[in-house]
């Protein structure tokens, strides 16, 4: 039996290995490739690709000879029905090899079967409509982002892995259709945004190289630049957060200019990407990137109107300050992240994740103080504003957290809502 995984991290730094051995960086093969910088780290790190043509090109441009990468000296035309090909047998080989290494996770992803099999390489089951219009698919890649913005998860879960599945079969059927890509590529980012909150980093490096092929394939700058947020995401998550300042800071600085001239598109998405530097920064430890990814924020959120539910992003001065408040925490500075947060607990807004976000941070803080009889009430208050938001794994650390210091128990309610949410003593 092939060990795919072990194919895959083997073929991973043999590309390493021969573009230092050229003194060349990881930008400048991307850039002769005409890819992404992320294309090639992804490739290195081991996670694979579900494009043949990507080895290929990099065993064109770094000189390797092609049988080291597992592909066929030539290139002949193949029968595309003849499983027995070389080629065809190495494809799989890759392929599986970049499952492999994308789910192996800390979560088991029984707990989301359909969507995983939803972002699985080849094509999924029979649609669940028939001939959705592009209209329609538009009207559910919206609704899927009003879900993550009211914590709907449940519901999220249960509506992604079929429009994912409707999306995929009309690309298929479609191949010109433009908006199609944009459409999946949404669909997608939301798949990493909730495996995420659901605590399963693993299957969201899936769903995130999915969209970054989607991204790429619109050929829309700003789809792109959502699908490298996620991606920073998760490095941060996997503990690789300056990996994440740096590729933050490179695509950010593509889409910068005169911002009093840009769509509130634009800098909605501009926007949130500088909020994943700041949070990317802050979690390095990096004081210096993050007073600079909140000035840039700050600047482009000055030409952004309104506070507003976006069906594509919820950028806003509310947002930067609800950063600047997760920011404080992530450096200890407990009493600056609560003068940050006081006046935002007086303000609406519209975005129940957000709103939950603002009071879970103040919990954070509070807990940093000592103050868990605060912190308590800053959790509940997180509750009425998104009862789901309340139960994903990072809150539920910090509510065990909290229970465990109160060792006399001198805060019964804290202990109850403990129990209420399933934390072990």
């Amino acid at each position: 039996m092939v060990d795919t995984q072990g194919e895959v991290h083997r073929i991973g730094e043999l590309i390493r290995r021969a573009r230092v051995l050229q003194g060349r960086s990881q930008a400048d093969v991307a850039s002769e490739l005409g890819y992404h910088q992320s294309k090639i780290s992804r490739l290195e790190g081991g996670r694979g690709t579900d494009d043949i043509r990507v080895l290929r090109d990099v065993a064109r441009v770094l000189r390797i000879p092609p049988a080291r990468l597992g592909l066929a000296e030539a290139a002949p035309e193949a029968d595309p029905h003849d499983p027995e090909t070389e080629e065809m047998l190495r494809r799989r080989t890759f392929l599986a090899a970049s499952v492999t290494a994308l789910t192996a996770s800390v979560t088991p992803t029984a707990a989301h079967p359909a969507l995983v099999q939803a972002l699985l390489p080849g094509m999924p089951t029979t649609p669940t409509t028939e001939a959705p219009e592009s209209g329609e698919l538009r009207n559910r890649a919206t609704a899927i982002r009003r879900l993550w913005s009211t914590c709907d998860y449940a519901e999220l879960e249960r509506t992604l892995p079929g429009l994912i599945t409707d999306l995929r079969h009309c690309i298929a059927d479609s191949p010109q259709a433009e908006e199609l890509p944009r459409f999946l590529a949404t669909a997608y980012q939301t798949s990493a945004s909730l495996l995420l909150k659901q605590g399963d980093p693993g299957t969201a490096w899936l769903a995130v190289g999915r969209a970054m092929a989607e991204a790429e394939r619109s050929g829309d700058p700003l789809v792109l630049a959502a699908s490298v947020r996620l991606h920073a995401h998760v490095l941060v998550r996997e503990q690789h957060a300056g990996q994440a300042v740096t590729l933050i800071k490179h695509t950010a600085s593509q889409l910068a200019g005169a911002y009093d001239r840009q769509p509130h598109h634009h800098l909605s998405v501009l926007g949130l990407l500088l909020l994943r530097g700041v949070t990317a920064a802050s979690r390095a430890g990096d004081r210096a990137a993050t007073a600079e990814f909140l000035a840039e924020a700050k600047e482009v959120a000055k030409y952004v109107a309104l506070d507003h539910p976006d069906a594509w992003a919820n950028f806003s001065p509310t947002n930067v300050a609800l950063h600047e408040v997760s920011a404080a925490v992530s450096f200890g500075d407990a009493g600056v992240a609560i003068d940050i947060a006081r006046p935002l607990m007086r303000r609406h807004i519209p975005v129940p994740e957000r709103r939950a976000a603002l009071w879970v941070e103040a919990a954070r803080a509070y807990a940093q103080q000592g103050r868990l009889a605060d912190g308590y009430q800053a959790l509940r208050i997180a509750e009425t504003c998104a009862a789901q938001d309340v139960r994903r794994p990072a809150v539920r650390d910090l509510v065990a957290d909290m229970a465990a210091r109160d060792r006399r128990r001198t805060l019964p309610e804290l202990h109850h809502f403990s129990r209420r949410l399933g934390v072990p003593a």
